[in-house]
């Protein structure tokens, strides 16, 4: 059946993929990619040899009308991004809306995320949780820090090694240096880890343990009491 089909791919660990979604993989008549080349690799250890077609944040807004042509003409059409859930922090948003406005099916199968596990193993409260993705990097960014410092519920945040210390340290700035944080590093990868406390022991650590790899901070809510 025709349809576009989102596919998350491992964040880390490359057997972090079902089998659904390599079967998936296996039997779309084409794969768009963020990165030819990073999906490449999985794609060469599953053994799929489908045609890959780049489609990602520079080029999505030309190429999502004829893509959902080609769904509508028979296509079958499978979506990755670099690592997780496509449309997530990641290109997919674009094509998703314009196939349900058309009339297009899309499906998108469970998979590999990386703000469940930072969230679970934080030990922060997660029955109800705000999740911010990149925060802007200049327009509206004291704006959206002074939100977040305000918000009950934990928050979610992803962010570069370049700019932790610095988002730590504004965070610190609007929450106060006791506010409760986590950030995890390298989910599901070798050097896997999570660092607990308050921001201001979170910063000290990344002061001098120079970050490294996708990071995701985990921010308890102004109503951090115990749950």
């Amino acid at each position: 059946m025709a349809k576009l089909t989102v596919v998350p791919t491992p964040v880390g660990n490359l057997e972090d993929i079902t089998f659904r979604a390599i079967r998936t993989l296996k039997e779309a008549d084409v794969i768009l990619a963020e990165d030819t080349r990073t999906t490449g690799v999985l794609l060469k250890h599953y053994e799929i040899r489908n045609r890959v077609q780049s489609h990602h944040k520079f080029n999505e807004h030309k190429t999502v009308g004829q893509i959902v042509e080609r769904i509508r003409a028979g296509e079958k059409i499978a979506l990755v991004s670099d690592a997780g859930t496509p449309a997530i922090s990641d290109p997919g948003f674009l094509l998703v809306r314009e196939c349900v406005q058309k009339g297009v099916d899309v499906e998108c199968l469970p998979g590999a995320t990386a703000f469940v596990p930072a969230l679970v193993a934080s030990g922060l409260p997660n029955d109800r949780f705000c999740f911010e993705g990149f925060l802007p990097l200049k327009k509206g960014r004291q704006t959206r820090l002074s939100e977040i410092a305000e918000e009950e519920r934990t928050t979610v945040i992803y962010e570069s090694p370049f700019r932790l210390v610095k988002t730590l340290v504004q965070l610190s700035g609007v929450c106060g240096k006791d506010r409760p944080v986590s950030v995890s590093r390298e989910i599901s990868k070798r050097f896997e880890e999570t660092i607990h406390g308050s921001l201001e022991d979170v910063i000290n650590h990344f002061s001098e343990k120079e970050p490294k790899g996708e990071l995701v901070i985990v921010l308890a809510g102004n109503d951090c009491r115990e749950k």
